[in-house]
């Protein structure tokens, strides 16, 4: 396989993407609901900025105190201390918008800056730069999946996705603790395009097969398996596909 772009390159090229699908929108776009339940547009984009901004606060940058609004829902789970996070700072989609154009540049550039071999205190354990930029790149490709489609604009699978699919594989050994399993070796062989994306020892007994935006889906919990023709065998694939994820509980 060939070496694997730059994902600090392709994480800007995400961002970019983004930034210019969500320039054009008006008022009331930005207050559309989005595809992440009980979210508008605006709300999904205030996440991806306070994200963002906590990725700045963890290398020290300077950031508003308490910018990010995650401390008022310390102890909760992820996704509830997401939610309130969101709720004790909504604002028009204009102000958010900025909002986040200034966090992702920031963060980027802090995550360019650190040396490789760093380890970046995060959500369920301490991540080296890449790493953590590839979760970032997972993040703004999923929640554009959630602004993208109720707003009927284009939102094509790139060879981006490359980094999404790696990083749902990485996270399988995560996947098994969380559902109290051991993590058995699996191989998934995966397609885009004309490119062929394999992860994981090619002798393994179980395997995942199919299309990378279908697994890439199924990883970020925007479709089940069901919904999908990826096919999973041997005696561990089928859970393996099940509980494949790309985010922290």
């Amino acid at each position: 396989m060939a070496a694997a772009p730059d994902v600090f390159d392709d994480l800007e090229a995400e961002g970019d993407r983004l930034e210019s699908l969500l320039s054009g929108l008006d008022k009331a776009a930005w207050e559309m609901e989005s595809d992440a339940g009980g979210w508008s547009v605006a709300d999904v984009v205030l996440h991806l900025a306070q994200s963002e901004e906590l990725v700045v606060a963890t290398f020290g940058g300077p950031v508003e105190p308490g910018a990010a609004g995650f401390e008022a829902a310390a102890g909760s789970s992820m996704d509830a201390m997401m939610d309130a996070a969101v709720r004790s700072q909504r604002a028009p989609g204009s102000v958010v918008f900025e909002r986040w154009r200034r966090a992702r540049r920031e963060a980027l550039d802090r995550l360019r800056a650190a040396p490789a071999d760093t380890a970046v205190p995060w959500a369920a354990a301490p991540l080296r730069p890449a790493t953590l930029a590839t979760t970032r790149l997972a993040e703004h490709w999923a929640h554009g999946l959630d602004i993208t489609a109720p707003l009927g604009l284009a939102f094509e699978d790139t060879p981006r996705l490359r980094h999404v699919a790696w990083l749902a594989h990485r996270s399988l050994p995560y996947a098994f603790s969380l559902a109290g399993e051991e993590s058995p070796p699996v191989r998934c062989d995966l397609s885009f395009a004309e490119e062929h994306w394999a992860f994981g020892p090619a002798e393994a007994s179980s395997s995942i097969e199919g299309e990378a935006g279908e697994f890439c889906r199924v990883a970020a919990r925007r479709v089940t398996p069901d919904d999908t023709s990826l096919r999973a065998t041997g005696p561990h694939g089928a859970a393996a596909l099940a509980l494949l994820r790309t985010y922290a509980a």
